[in-house]
């Protein structure tokens, strides 16, 4: 698997250009604006875009989304449809907070726990980590131990959780009960800023650590 992140629009979101060696297919993975930059991106990188993946409805994940779609014909897989709310404010959003061209979408694809998404021949395990929005999802491939986990986990934090819908027990509980079961040694890309491990977070992290939860450590 080839990984290019190239942040977009004024909030530095982490879009993802996952590109399978074998096939030389891509996807997008939460486009959130600076179409004609992300389509440059991987008509450089000589493969083929087949999809576009959405971790979440935020507008600065998936604000692109649409006009992608529209220019190359690819499908829209995820998020979970309890974000349908946060997708039909795209076109509202896209015109209060200056990301051109943002407008609603419904996807081809809703995802839900236990899905599966592939890209090429790479499969990605679909979970649904609800509490910063309630459709969030997650995508991890445990054989290439990498996860993509949109606003979920960051570096040293997590999402916010004060946003309409949002829920902070349930971000913990997303984190703990369906992240961290695959090994400290996976690495992900969060929506803003460096990528990190699910270990360093079981360790460092003040939200979601062992020892700020109260954990035994090592598990």
């Amino acid at each position: 698997m080839k990984l290019a992140i190239l942040p977009v629009t004024a909030y530095q979101q982490n879009c993802s250009l996952v590109v399978c060696d074998k096939t030389q297919r891509a996807a997008l993975v939460d486009p959130g604006g600076d179409v004609d930059r992300l389509l440059a991106a991987v008509a450089e990188s000589g493969a083929t875009l087949e999809k576009i993946l959405v971790t979440h409805g935020h507008i600065d994940h998936c604000g692109g989304a649409a006009e992608i779609a529209l220019r190359t014909g690819v499908p829209i897989e995820g998020p979970q449809r309890e974000d349908a709310f946060w997708i039909d404010q795209l076109g509202a959003q896209g015109a209060a907070f200056g990301v051109p061209g943002a407008r609603r979408f419904e996807p081809d694809r809703w995802l839900e726990d236990g899905d599966t998404v592939s890209v090429g021949d790479i499969a990605f395990a679909v979970r649904h980590c609800p509490g910063h929005t309630p459709g969030h999802v997650v995508f991890v491939n445990p054989d290439l131990r990498v996860a993509f986990v949109g606003d979920v986990l960051f570096q040293g934090s997590i999402g916010r959780t004060d946003f309409p819908r949002g829920d902070l027990d349930t971000l913990i509980a997303s984190i703990t009960g369906r992240l961290w079961p695959y090994g400290d040694d996976i690495r992900f890309v969060p929506g803003h800023g460096p990528m990190s491990t699910f270990g360093d977070e079981r360790r460092d992290n003040p939200y979601v650590g062992d020892e700020a939860l109260g954990a035994p450590a090592g598990r």
